[in-house]
């Protein structure tokens, strides 16, 4: 790799994390080609970009990037791989999953929203981060569901206070 090649391999990496705020690094060495492509074929499916970098490289586009990954840079050893998302729990589950027929990816550490996550034993943690949607719909539900029981409450007491209300006219008249 020339020296303007490794610039812009750098440039374009340091975009790609800076844009994203998921990613996940996995070591991926010692798959066969067949199981490679398998698992390429799973991340286009959902949406994650899959790709195998040169850790020198990955560390200088987080440098360049900005201050918060270098709890990452021990990791960076060995073969590395790095899945970029749109959802922080979409590569964790797409890993957990690939890896019943596999015993690789190994997951080496995750970036999530400033939080980082190392080692493989956080795979169940990461694949129960819910989305910002999620989050979302789980919000509403719990704010409709207190004007529900209020609504609920004014209707069933409306017949009832209707109901008090013409006993109260009858004994009047």
């Amino acid at each position: 790799m020339t020296r303007d090649e490794k610039r812009e391999a750098i440039d374009d990496l340091a975009t790609k994390i800076a844009a994203s705020p998921f990613f996940y690094l996995a070591d991926s060495s010692s798959l066969n080609v067949e199981t490679t492509n398998k698992f390429r074929r799973l991340c286009f499916q959902r949406g994650v970009e899959f790709r195998v970098v040169k850790n020198t490289l990955l560390r200088k586009a987080m440098e360049q990037v900005g201050e918060g990954y270098s709890d990452l840079f021990p990791t960076l050893k060995g073969s590395t791989s790095i899945l970029i998302a749109e959802q922080g729990n979409i590569p964790a589950r797409m890993l957990k999953e690939f890896r019943k027929e596999s015993e690789k990816p190994v997951l080496k550490a995750a970036y999530i929203d400033s939080a980082i996550y190392i080692g493989d034993h956080q795979l169940d943690a990461l694949t129960n981060i819910k989305s910002k949607n999620e989050l979302i719909g789980e919000l509403i539900g719990l704010l409709q569901s207190p004007a529900r029981n209020v609504v609920s409450a004014l209707q069933s007491g409306g017949s009832k206070l209707g109901g008090i209300v013409k006993t109260l006219q009858s004994r009047a008249a």
